[in-house]
């Protein structure tokens, strides 16, 4: 099963402005039938357990890679694989997001006519990714009830430029005190008609009505 290792610098231009390289990310992606998901969200939301749990729900279905961004590990890109997932690293070093370009790279070498479905897990952070398109079918944002109420209020760029919001770990909300309902009016203040999925990695609530959703 392949397991790739990339390490970018990010301070050479290797394929010209970023948008330029999502355009072309996202040409090779039709090219090959594949369906493409960013995933963006900060350290400690799930991310990576969301994406362990679609790729056992999905693995009847489709043929997935998963591309992972993190600054020198590969520890999500493991847990991924050991579910008999190809996967590709990239680490990035100092950078906090992944851009289309450092994508391109990663995948240059990699038979995509292998795969028809592509999870791209961006680095742990709300900020920088939001800026950053890949090329993608779908740009999803992965809030925590963990990270305390106030989080959607600091980052409501992030929010905008995504094509949904998940809230996770919503199976622990009753033992936190937390209100999930208010965090959802705060994503509709941002953007009323944004798609939010409340659900739980750990006990697969809602998982069901999110690939639903992603036309999966």
């Amino acid at each position: 099963m392949p397991e790739k290792t990339v390490s970018i610098d990010i301070r050479k231009d290797l394929f010209g402005a970023n948008e330029d390289a999502a355009a072309l990310n996202a040409e090779k992606f039709k090219e090959h039938g594949i369906k493409a998901i960013d995933i963006m969200g900060s350290v400690g939301t799930g991310k990576t357990q969301l994406i362990e749990v679609l790729c056992e729900k999905l693995s009847g279905k489709y043929r997935m890679l998963m591309v992972a961004g993190d600054l020198a590990t590969r520890i999500d890109a493991d847990r991924v694989a050991s579910h008999g997932v190809d996967t590709v690293q990239i680490n990035t070093g100092t950078a906090c997001h992944l851009d289309a370009r450092m994508v391109r790279v990663a995948l240059k070498e990699t038979d995509l006519s292998k795969y028809n479905l592509v999870f791209i897990e961006n680095v742990g952070n709300l900020i920088c990714p939001a800026g950053y398109p890949l090329g993608v079918d779908k740009k999803i944002v992965v809030v925590s009830i963990t990270e305390g109420p106030y989080m959607i209020r600091k980052h409501p760029l992030t929010i905008k430029r995504s094509d949904m919001v998940v809230i996770n770990k919503v199976d622990l909300a009753e033992a936190l005190d937390f209100d999930v309902t208010a965090l959802v009016d705060d994503i509709r203040q941002v953007d009323a008609n944004l798609p939010v999925l409340r659900v739980s990695a750990r006990t697969g609530e809602g998982i069901g009505k999110l690939i639903e959703k992603l036309e999966l």
